[in-house]
């Protein structure tokens, strides 16, 4: 019993701080360093593996809406195309009972300025009966237009032409009414000079009827668009407008950043007059003059005719759009179809979706439909 409650006093501490210390060894501090090591390197694993999963997904995600914001800015514009506030050219009416005096003769030149000089009947014509033109590359009387348009396209992509009036009326709920711009008006009226084929695209002289010849006509303002690829891969479109008292083409603006591929393919309606494309054709470079109306042979194809470009009736559009940012450990090795055409693999390190759509051009296909 004494030997007990001496060995039990030998470990109370002394009174004033003479208690042995105690603490972990170094085996035990080793073992938990190492621990927290790996608990550190796995939630460091973890957090990296999150972050490039985040950082894939916001690619992919500005991928994906660059490509729909793409498809959705050619369908909205193509979908209007030819719209000519309820004009009907002769050559398309299918009531007509005569010979049309206003069939296109010839592919007008899209980047032609305005001047009345230069913008005679007969361009105009062709201007409302071919809404729609695409080449495989930019036009000679795009290019040396002044500003000039499509000298910066890329390689092996399209340039796109849609032309129509603007949907909206003149002065009426906040549309634009800028004097001096080129306006569209169709007259309704038959009993006073003018026909029911009458209409004005100029600047001034927006005197035509309504259906009662008396109320003015409605007038809408020339939509002229032109899209094309820069040889950087922005979708790039050059709008028609007034500019410093001059109604051309103004110089092409960026509108979305990775499109690395455009292909239009042109759905004509060369078999019976129905409204429906019969086959779909892509069109070569037209080169068109810089004078008024017409273009020379291209020296290596044929060229889309202004006959097949009047029986346009529906379009094909396939953009090809890359991530803004490389993938580190991704190869691009496989192809992407566009149409008929094919591009691919391009063997590095970015990631490609191909978006496509068909639009109907309603205002041409619409009044060809047989009852």
């Amino acid at each position: 019993m004494k030997t007990l409650l001496i060995e039990v006093q030998s470990k109370q501490c002394r009174p004033y701080g003479d208690c042995p210390q105690s603490g972990f060894s170094l085996i035990e501090l080793m073992v938990a360093m190492v621990v927290s090591l790996l608990i550190m390197g796995a939630v460091l694993t973890l957090f990296l593996d999150v972050t490039r999963t985040n950082d894939e997904m916001a690619k992919t995600n500005i991928q994906i809406e660059n490509g729909r914001f793409a498809i959705q800015l050619l369908q909205s514009d193509l979908s209007h195309g030819g719209f000519w506030d309820g004009y009907v050219p002769q050559f398309d009416d299918l009531t007509l009972t005569t010979v049309a005096s206003d069939a296109p003769t010839s592919v007008p030149n899209p980047c032609l300025a305005y001047s009345d000089a230069d913008w005679t009947t007969e361009y105009k014509n062709n201007v409302l009966g071919i809404p729609v033109q695409a080449y495989d590359d930019a036009p000679t009387g795009c290019t040396t237009a002044s500003p000039a348009i499509g000298t910066d396209i890329k390689a092996n992509t399209d340039f796109l032409v849609v032309r129509h009036a603007e949907t909206c009326v003149a002065g009426v709920g906040g549309c634009e009414n800028t004097a001096g711009k080129v306006y569209f008006q169709t007259s309704s009226c038959s009993t006073l000079p003018e026909t029911a084929y009458s209409y004005v695209l100029d600047t001034d002289d927006h005197d035509l009827r309504q259906m009662d010849c008396a109320t003015a006509a409605d007038r809408r303002k020339f939509v002229s668009n032109i899209y094309y690829i820069r040889d950087d891969d922005t979708l790039m479109r050059s709008q028609f407008d007034l500019k410093d008292g001059d109604n051309e083409h103004l110089s092409a603006q960026p509108m979305i950043e990775g499109v690395e591929g455009f292909r239009v393919e042109l759905g004509i309606d060369d078999g019976p007059v129905d409204g429906a494309p019969d086959t779909y054709v892509r069109c070569p470079l037209a080169d068109i003059s810089a004078d008024t109306t017409a273009p020379s042979t291209h020296p290596a194809a044929t060229v889309c005719t202004e006959d097949q470009l009047a029986n346009v009736v529906a379009v094909k559009v396939y953009v090809l759009v890359r991530s803004l940012t490389a993938t580190p450990g991704y190869t691009d090795g496989k192809t992407y179809s566009l149409g008929t055409t094919t591009l691919g693999p391009f063997n590095d390190n970015f990631k490609r979706h191909v978006f496509s759509s068909t639009v109907r051009l309603n205002n041409i296909s619409g009044r060809r439909e047989a009852p």
